[in-house]
């Protein structure tokens, strides 16, 4: 089978046009190809689409490519324009054209905020940082004052084959990204890796292995457990694949991590955690904390506006709806294993990989 290639993010794609501007508004030329710091040392050059200097402005443009991922946002235009900022305001972004703005509570990002997501920012404020550094700009302390309008033309009408406008980030996309990279969607290629996972953790002699459905579930996991490195199953979104093939093929002991979204879905019976093919029900999450007697919050729940926004409220009102995801999660998980000899605990995490759910809630050390 031919190997998928890999793209990047508009998260990427925005650092690298924030880069270029930002050079050319300092030094008056732009680097073309632009090269940029991403997380896990990555370091990928991109070429400019679009440049354009003025005073006391400049923008440049990076044209996206998803790689073999059927990303909507494949071939978009993706715009920074950098101007300098008031003094002491630091790093800060605007929404342009074509990207969204979020009206709703629940994203990791506040109402009124352009949908740039904490990691894009962190890497355009650090990519700023050091171009500032490398040309002896930035005031007091080496403080750099810009603003970073981020624009994709078309992204309104993109935006409408996305979940943006059921969230309520409304205007246009997101630029998203955690580690930079689009992983291109290969099912057969993915599920084949986690099954091999599981055949070197046996012959291996492991009797804990764990399936997390992204890195910092990962991280979170390992660090939990002292797991080594060959007992973490890169499960992604396939959760249903882990348990079918444990079943098959068990190990006495199974953790499955991953933020509170993914593991709703799990919670709700979803074998596929993707987004393209299962949904967060929130009505399961109101019934669970109706089930522990919590009516109002039930009904407020009903109301929210996404996993992030019931957990938020759930916390608010000190009921553990974290620990009763995990639990529901892992009765599904005991379902799929159908008796097999595998022992099954949950770990729920939010955004900063902070422990927010456990079932059951306190394993003994090993």
């Amino acid at each position: 089978m031919t190997e998928l290639r890999y793209g990047w993010t508009t998260g990427a794609c925005a650092t690298a046009a924030t880069t270029a501007a930002y050079t050319a508004l300092l030094t008056g030329e732009f680097p073309d190809p632009v090269e940029v710091r991403l997380p896990k040392g990555r370091r990928p050059s991109f070429a400019l689409a679009t440049e354009r200097l003025e005073p006391g402005s400049a923008s440049a443009g990076v044209i996206k490519d998803a790689g073999d991922d059927p990303d909507v946002t494949h071939g978009a235009l993706i715009v920074s324009t950098v101007t300098a900022g008031p003094p002491g305001s630091g790093v800060t972004f605007r929404a342009g054209t074509g990207v969204g703005t979020v009206t709703r509570p629940g994203l990791p990002l506040a109402v009124g905020e352009p949908a740039i997501n904490p990691v894009p920012r962190r890497l355009m404020a650090e990519a700023v940082e050091r171009v500032a550094a490398e040309h002896g700009s930035g005031g007091s302390g080496g403080a750099v004052d810009v603003v970073v309008e981020i624009s994709i033309p078309d992204g309104e009408e993109l935006a409408r084959h996305t979940w943006n406008p059921r969230l309520g980030i409304v205007g246009g996309l997101s630029v998203l990204g955690t580690t930079g990279v689009v992983v291109p969607y290969s099912c057969s290629a993915w599920i084949d890796s986690i099954r091999r996972g599981v055949d070197v953790a046996r012959a291996m002699g492991l009797r804990h292995v764990a399936g997390a459905v992204g890195s910092t579930s990962e991280r979170v996991v390992a660090e939990l457990y002292g797991l080594p490195e060959s007992a973490l199953l890169d499960m992604g979104d396939f959760a249903g694949a882990v348990l079918k093939y444990l079943r098959r093929h068990p190990v006495p002991r199974l953790t499955l991590a991953g933020g509170f979204a993914k593991l709703s879905k799990l919670a709700a019976g979803h074998l596929d955690l993707h987004s393209k093919r299962s949904q967060v029900d929130l009505r399961l999450l109101a019934g669970l904390a109706a089930e522990a007697g919590h009516e109002r919050l039930a009904g407020a729940i009903g109301e929210a506006n996404t996993a992030l926004h019931a957990l938020e409220l759930a916390t608010a009102d000190g009921v553990p709806l974290g620990d009763l995801v995990a639990e529901r999660a892992r009765h599904t998980a005991l379902d799929v294993l159908g008796g097999a000899p595998v022992d099954v605990d949950i770990v729920v995490v939010d955004r900063a990989g902070t422990i927010v759910g456990r079932a059951p809630t306190a394993w003994p050390r090993e």
